[in-house]
């Protein structure tokens, strides 16, 4: 079972987040690699925001793969390089999560692996059994 938590002794999330997610009982867990903007032909979009459309569509193909869900996500890292209109950049993961608030944590970073690359993301999955 998955309980969601934002502590009345600490601020409420600044974003679309949670601050804590307790699961207990059995579930699948299922770790990604950090997910690049780059569509499966191996292009890269210049612009940073729909990198950051095509990493979260890249994870949501990788929950497909496990049989999971957006709801099933526990916890995003992201890694932006460079400047992100902040309005956008909320709408998209909004966008992205739908009603599902998973724990998150964004970090702005110097380079990634490549200089095309604007943004990374790491995921965390669990499904109840």
């Amino acid at each position: 079972m998955k309980t969601s938590r934002n502590p009345e002794s600490i601020h409420t999330p600044v974003a679309p987040y949670v601050h804590q997610i307790e699961v207990t009982g059995p579930c699948k867990w299922l770790t990604l690699s950090g997910q690049l903007g780059m569509k499966q032909n191996g292009t890269v979009p210049e612009n940073a925001i729909d990198q950051m459309k095509v990493a979260l569509d890249n994870i949501r193909k990788n929950l497909e793969a496990a049989d999971m869900e957006i709801k099933d996500l526990t916890k995003l890292v992201f890694y932006l390089v460079g400047e992100f209109n902040s309005v956008e950049r909320r709408k998209v993961i909004s966008d992205f999560l739908e009603d599902h608030l998973p724990c998150s944590t964004m970090i702005y970073v110097v380079a990634l692996a490549a200089p095309a690359f604007k943004i990374e993301i790491d995921a965390w999955a669990c499904k109840e059994l």
